[in-house]
């Protein structure tokens, strides 16, 4: 993506000449995976900003900000993102706030001053679910199988009649 290729530039240039952490942060999670750059919703950021010290500071998420119809009023809050939903982008705008990109931060805050760093759940996509052994006991992987029954993950080790019985 050329887009994160001169983000990954400038921030490099940020990371090295000044000696903040919030740079270097930065820089790390422009380099990861879509995986591990998830998306983040506006009624998390709202649950996040209604801290009272996280007042009127600028939302930095490295990531996609979505727009969330189970809230109805979204706080005015000022939000740096890589990308916007249209959603996200007009309730964002409604309610005052303001959506900028990660170059305009680096110009109004190039320290990370009054920002506030967050990200989306990592563990919240589909596959996670089904991540370990299905069948196995106090196991809670799903299966990828359509239904329960003896032709579908139900014979060996599931029933007496069919080897054993675990």
């Amino acid at each position: 993506n050329v887009y994160i290729r001169l983000l990954v530039k400038l921030y490099r240039f940020l990371a090295r000449r000044t000696n903040g952490k919030f740079n270097q942060v930065i820089l790390k999670r422009l380099f990861m995976s879509r995986q591990n750059r998830p998306a983040i919703s506006l009624a998390r950021i709202a649950r996040q900003m209604k801290n009272k010290s996280r007042e009127g500071k600028t939302v930095v998420v490295v990531g996609t900000v979505t727009d969330d119809k189970r809230i109805f009023e979204v706080p005015k809050v000022k939000v740096c993102a890589l990308r916007f939903t249209e959603g996200a982008r007009t309730r964002i705008m409604k309610a005052g706030g303001s959506c900028i990109t990660f170059e305009q931060l680096a110009v109004e805050a190039p320290l990370g001053q009054n920002t506030v760093v967050l990200q989306g759940s990592r563990t919240a996509r589909e596959t996670n679910r089904h991540f370990g052994a299905p069948g196995l006991p106090n196991s809670h992987a799903k299966p990828f199988v359509r239904e329960k029954s003896r032709n579908h993950e139900m014979a060996r080790g599931r029933r007496k009649t069919c080897g054993y019985k675990k």
